[in-house]
């Protein structure tokens, strides 16, 4: 692949029109070519005024084109990003990012240097950002990917995050695009963005890579931050990836009954484990861990149940 080539970078977004805002300001000051790229917000049924920070970059070079999807979930914001593209090279980042102005050079890079065609995902970093602050007890489970240090190919078990992650087109064309089966909607428990589709690139031979320097600020604000959104999140977490793992094995019409098993033997242990912990710490007056150790418990529970639900043939 050459460097004169043109890149898409799709937003899904849902009622955040002011984290936008400071999204598009950052994605359309890039040290990169204008007339290389083009910014395209897909607005997933928002109820605030997401078109109208969209039209407010109007005079920005390029200016963000609006798009609106009504079928509820992001990987339907995605797929319509792809289907919406023009670029060779279509990136996803979520509409609540900081990027640097070198973002989209670093973000590309590896895509313009393969020569072999053999690149089919690039993922950056990740770093998340608490603009109200952070409690302790929940930095734990806010720490950077760091899925290699240096640019580089990542392993089976590394799956970068959707938030910041890019494909070549011509490949989403032809292996599929996002599984609209898992994708979270609304009020709904399961998601699951990018697994399913960076392991069907790994299996008809891409490689996926991370690129360290093509590095996002993910701000989390206060509402994300509180110990029932966080033992939500880690039990909606849990659900996702038994049925993600799930639906890829029966896709291949592979046997269940081991990974479910062996899941559910570990979190059988876990969960009344953690609870223990959690016991023990609250009697030690030690409630940052506490929380954590709950939180991890309940994490085994949406493991527990989705594997029950899964063993059933239910999402």
């Amino acid at each position: 692949m050459t460097q004169e080539f043109r890149i898409t970078v799709a937003i899904p977004t849902y009622n955040r029109a002011r984290l936008l805002r400071q999204t598009l300001a950052g994605v359309t000051r890039q040290d990169f070519p204008a007339d290389r790229y083009e910014v395209i917000v897909i607005d997933n049924n928002s109820r605030d005024d997401t078109r109208d920070a969209v039209a407010a970059f109007a005079a920005a070079r390029p200016a963000p084109r609006y798009v609106l999807e009504i079928r509820p979930g992001a990987n339907h914001a995605r797929n319509r990003g792809i289907a919406e593209s023009t670029g060779m090279i279509v990136i996803f980042a979520d509409d609540d990012i900081l990027v640097e102005p070198d973002w989209l050079r670093q973000l590309v890079a590896p895509f313009a240097a393969d020569a072999t065609g053999k690149i089919g995902a690039v993922g950056g970093e990740v770093i998340s950002v608490f603009p109200e602050g952070c409690p302790a007890w929940i930095r734990d489970f806010h720490g950077p990917q760091a899925l290699r240090a240096d640019l580089g190919p990542t392993r089976a078990d590394q799956v970068p995050m959707s938030a910041n992650l890019s494909f070549r087109r011509d490949v989403l064309l032809q292996l599929g695009m996002f599984d609209t089966s898992v994708t979270r909607q609304g009020r709904r428990a399961i998601s699951s963005d990018e697994n399913v589709l960076i392991r069907r690139l790994w299996r008809a031979g891409y490689e996926v890579w991370f690129a360290p320097a093509a590095r996002v600020l993910h701000q989390m604000p206060a509402s994300r931050l509180t110990f029932r959104y966080v033992a939500r999140h880690a039990f909606d977490s849990a659900r996702s990836r038994v049925a993600d793992r799930v639906n890829d094995l029966r896709a291949y019409h592979r046997p269940t009954a081991g990974f479910l098993g062996s899941r559910l033997l570990a979190n059988l242990l876990k969960a009344p484990g953690f609870a223990g912990w959690a016991l023990l710490c609250l009697l030690l007056l030690r409630t940052g861990n506490a929380k954590q150790a709950l939180v991890r418990a309940w994490r085994s529970c949406g493991y527990l149940y989705q594997i029950s639900r899964s063993a059933l043939g239910k999402m």
